[in-house]
C-alpha cells in the first residue's frame, strides 16, 4: 500500500490515478496529521509526502514517523529547488527525495524501490521473530551453553565456566543446534546475531 499524504486534492488524486495504472494500491491523506492519526494501522508498503503543508510539512511527519518507529521508507515530493531541505530529508532517512514536476517514470521507479525495501524489511523482520521464538524455547542451561558457543568458547571452556562435564556441553550443544533448526556453527552464530538486531 502506498500512502499519499498532500494538502492538494488535485495532486493526491493524480498520484493515485497514476499508481492505480501501474497495478498499484494507495490511500490518500489531506494532512500529515491524518496519516499519524491512523499510524498504528497502516499496511505495510511506503509512504509519499509533499514538503509543504499547512500545520505540519513533510519533514516533521519524518521526524514523527522516525520518533514512533514507523518501518515505511518514505518519498519526498517538493516543488520548490530546495538543495538544504533535500540534504535534511536525506539525514532523516528518507529513501527519495523528487522535485516537482517529475516525469511518471520517476515516481514509479522511486515506490517500486520502497516497496521492495519495505518487503524485504518485512521478510527479515519475520525471520528475526522466528528465531527469537526458536530461542525462547531453550532452557535455562540451553541458553548458557547457546551464548556460550556464540562467545566463541570451546566445549572444554564452556563447561569449566558453566561447571558442567564437556560431554554434557555437547549434549546440550547438540540440542541448541536442533532447537534453532542450525545447520552449522557458523549459522548458529548468524542467528544470534540476527537476535541481538534491533527490530
Amino acid at each position: 500500500m502506498i500512502h499519499i499524504i498532500d494538502d492538494d486534492e488535485a495532486m493526491r488524486e493524480s498520484l493515485q490515478f497514476l499508481l492505480a495504472s501501474a497495478q498499484l494500491d494507495s490511500r490518500t491523506y489531506e494532512s500529515a496529521t491524518a496519516l499519524l492519526a491512523r499510524v498504528d494501522e497502516l499496511e505495510p508498503g511506503c509512504i509519499v509526502t509533499d514538503v509543504r503543508m499547512p500545520g505540519m510539512d513533510g519533514l516533521d511527519l519524518v521526524r514523527r514517523l522516525n520518533a514512533l518507529a514507523v518501518p515505511h521508507p518514505v518519498i519526498v515530493l517538493t516543488g520548490h529547488a530546495d538543495v538544504p531541505l533535500a540534504v535534511e530529508a536525506m539525514k532523516l532517512g528518507v529513501l527519495e527525495f523528487l522535485e516537482k514536476p517529475f516525469t511518471d517514470d520517476a515516481l514509479l521507479q522511486a515506490v517500486n524501490a520502497a516497496l521492495s525495501l519495505s518487503g524485504a524489511a518485512a521478510v527479515r523482520g519475520a525471520e528475526r521473530e522466528e528465531l527469537l521464538a526458536r530461542r525462547a524455547l531453550l532452557t535455562a542451561r540451553e541458553r548458557d551453553v547457546f551464548d556460550a558457543i556464540v562467545a566463541g568458547d570451546s566445549n572444554k571452556v564452556a563447561a569449566q565456566r558453566l561447571g558442567i562435564s564437556p560431554r554434557t556441553v555437547e549434549i546440550y550443544r547438540a540440542n541448541v543446534m536442533a532447537k534453532m533448526h542450525a545447520g552449522s556453527l557458523s549459522e548458529l552464530v548468524r542467528m544470534a546475531l540476527r537476535c541481538e538486531e534491533k527490530p
